[in-house]
């Protein structure tokens, strides 16, 4: 048996549970950017990692559309696989944007600060990558590139802030004598 059809709801999966999906696959990657840019608000020593996450999520969006566009792949519902439990419509599914965003985010704050946050949030990412595949919006494959194509436009743009944060001259301080 397939891993998709292992993870995939089927007709006897209560149906509170396949609503919980729903609103972790729908809700949760809002919160996870919106708790980022709390933090930064209440911590402003977070901005950057703000900053981070959020360059992060763009290049990731950016990247998938563009490869979406050039490469589109069906989802399981198109080639009569599983049971797909929201409506979706006919864009590729290979990665998947939601997981990928959210690992995206999530691995910013890793790179970043590895802190309860960081762990929180990449759980919170597993659990959006589990409910597309859950709920036949996705196949593994899909939300697995998602996972490491996210992660990786994390890590690339935390190595660029750090270098570029190393590379920027400080401004020497002039210090006048007393007179």
């Amino acid at each position: 048996m397939s891993l998709f059809a292992l993870m995939n709801a089927g007709a006897g999966t209560p149906m509170w549970l396949i609503r919980l999906a729903a609103l972790v696959s729908n809700v949760l990657p809002a919160i996870m950017v919106l708790a980022m840019a709390s933090l930064a608000l209440i911590r402003p020593e977070r901005r950057r990692t703000l900053w981070v996450a959020l360059v992060s999520l763009l290049i990731t969006w950016i990247a998938i559309n563009l490869f979406r566009t050039w490469l589109p792949m069906p989802r399981p519902a198109s080639l009569d696989v599983g049971i797909q439990w929201l409506s979706h419509g006919d864009r590729g599914s290979f990665p998947s944007l939601h997981a990928s965003g959210a690992f995206a985010v999530a691995m910013a704050l890793l790179f970043e600060r590895r802190d309860r946050y960081a762990f929180l949030f990449v759980l919170a990412a597993t659990v959006i990558a589990w409910s597309r595949v859950f709920l036949g919006l996705h196949f593994p494959t899909d939300v697995a590139a998602g996972a490491v194509f996210g992660s990786l436009a994390a890590l690339g743009v935390h190595r660029l802030a750090t270098y570029s944060r190393r590379s920027t001259p400080v401004k020497p301080t002039v210090s006048r004598p007393a007179p």
